[in-house]
């Protein structure tokens, strides 16, 4: 369960230079799965559950600048990016590893009040139906447990279903809770993200 996140930092870097919401929210998660690859495919029918988040909306992940050098570093378009990142992992994982078992999917929690956000100040979303820690991990579960999702991957979950692909960026992202953008789900994207992520690694 990829978990583990932050949001919205103020701009700063590791000491790699790498943007630290991409690295905590994408590259922490990337290492860990990879490390784990030889457990999770021994064990027969694990599961990769990644949360992303409907901010994913804000950004693709932008490979030609991933860590802001040449854009002015936005705290909510890093965190989006991060938050693509995560389904694009999804979908890359489950293409590598589904024939060792291992099924990979991303979800968005919806909208939950916690010290997640003590970056952004208050947030008011009227639209958004706030959820709470236990109903916001009901899709987690669901994707970790549930028979329905055996042999399912690669794919975004929101609400305990899975999200129906948007056209087009709503105006207030923050108000859409649901939906997933077509480059998350890109192979190509996936691919490219994968090997980049390699790439990083590789040279830490």
């Amino acid at each position: 369960m990829n978990n583990a996140g932050v949001m919205a930092l103020p701009e700063g870097r590791t000491p790699e230079g790498w943007d630290r919401q991409f690295t905590v929210n994408h590259l922490g998660h990337f290492a860990l799965a990879r490390g784990l690859h030889g457990a999770l495919a021994a064990a027969g029918g694990a599961r990769i559950v990644s949360v992303s988040s409907a901010a994913h909306l804000r950004s693709p992940v932008v490979f030609d600048d991933l860590h802001f050098d040449y854009r002015p570093y936005e705290p909510m378009q890093a965190y989006g990016q991060s938050k693509t990142a995560n389904v694009l992992f999804a979908v890359g994982a489950q293409a590598r590893w589904a024939g060792d078992g291992i099924t990979a999917n991303a979800l968005s929690p919806g909208g939950i009040r916690t010290n997640l956000q003590r970056h952004v100040g208050t947030l008011t979303a009227p639209a958004v139906a706030w959820k709470t820690p236990e109903q916001g991990a009901a899709t987690s579960v669901l994707l970790a447990a549930s028979p329905l999702l055996e042999g399912v991957g690669g794919r975004y979950f929101a609400d305990c279903a899975e999200a129906v692909p948007v056209s087009r960026r709503p105006e207030d992202v923050i108000a859409m809770m649901a939906g997933v953008a077509p480059y998350a789900l890109d192979p190509e994207g996936a691919d490219r993200l994968w090997a980049t992520s390699e790439r990083l690694l590789a040279s830490d």
